[in-house]
C-alpha cells in the first residue's frame, strides 16, 4: 500500500500477538510493517464472521482509549458481535503523515481479513488523520471526526461521497468548535455536525449522549446501501 507520494509507502510484513496494556479489553496485536511495528488491539467475535470493521485512532499523544472516558474500547466491545474494531496506537503521533500511514495499515489489515466496509474514527489530531486517510481506500464507507483540529483536514471535501460526522464540544478551549465548523464548510455532502453545549475537548460532559450518537450513527452507516 502506498500514498500518492512515492516516498511515503508502507506494507504489512507480519502480524504477531502482543500483550495489550493491563485493563484493556480486546486482543493485542503487533502489526509489523516496513516502517516499524504498530501496536493494535482488535475486538471481534470469532464465531460470527463479519465484513464490517472500524479503525479507531486517538490524539497527538497516541494511545488506545479515545475521549469521553474510554469510549473507543467500550463501543468496540459493545459492537463486536457484528463489527470488528481495530484500535491503533500510532508509531509516532507527532507526525501527521506517519499517523495517516498507520491508519492505512489498519485499513489494509481489515481488508486482508475479509472486511469490505470500513469506518474510521479519530479524535483531536486523529480527526485530521482519518479525514486525510479516508480517500486512499475505496473500502472506507464513512468517517467520524471528534473535536478535530483543522491542520491536515483542509481536504475534507475528498471524503465525499462517504458520509462525514463531525462532533465538537462548545466549551472546547484546546481546539474551539469553530474548527469543526470550518471543516464542515470544507466538506461536501453527505455531512453532519453535532455540537454539545457545555462539553470540553475530551467530551466527558456529554459522554452518555456521545455513546448513543456514535453507536446509532455507526450502525446506520453499515446498514445503509452503498452510495
Amino acid at each position: 500500500m502506498a500514498s500518492e507520494q512515492e516516498d511515503l509507502s508502507i506494507e504489512i510484513q507480519g502480524v504477531v500477538p502482543w500483550q495489550a496494556p493491563e485493563g484493556q479489553a480486546g486482543q493485542g496485536m503487533l502489526l509489523q510493517t516496513t516502517r516499524g511495528d504498530i501496536q493494535a488491539i482488535i475486538h471481534h467475535d470469532q464465531t460470527t464472521p463479519t465484513m464490517q470493521g472500524i479503525v479507531w485512532v486517538w490524539g497527538a499523544r497516541g494511545g488506545f482509549d479515545g475521549p469521553a472516558d474510554g469510549i473507543y474500547g467500550d463501543l468496540a466491545e459493545n459492537l463486536k458481535t457484528g463489527i470488528t474494531s481495530l484500535r491503533i496506537n500510532y508509531r509516532d503521533p507527532r507526525l501527521l503523515q506517519e499517523s495517516v500511514l498507520d491508519t492505512l495499515v489498519g485499513i489494509s489489515f481489515l481488508v486482508g481479513t475479509g472486511h469490505t466496509d470500513i469506518l474510521l474514527v479519530g479524535h483531536s489530531f486523529g480527526g485530521a488523520v482519518v479525514i486525510t486517510a479516508a480517500p486512499f481506500s475505496d473500502k472506507v464507507k464513512a468517517v467520524i471526526a471528534l473535536s478535530s483540529q483543522t491542520f491536515g483536514a483542509r481536504d475534507a471535501g475528498k471524503v465525499s461521497p462517504r458520509p462525514l460526522l463531525l462532533v465538537h464540544g462548545q466549551e472546547d478551549t484546546r481546539l474551539p468548535p469553530s474548527c469543526s465548523e470550518q471543516i464542515y464548510e470544507w466538506a461536501e455532502e453527505p455531512k453532519d455536525l453535532v455540537l454539545y453545549p457545555g462539553a470540553e475537548h475530551g467530551l466527558m460532559e456529554c459522554k452518555d449522549e456521545l455513546r448513543t450518537l456514535l453507536a446509532d450513527w455507526i450502525t446506520n452507516q453499515f446498514d445503509a446501501p452503498p452510495s
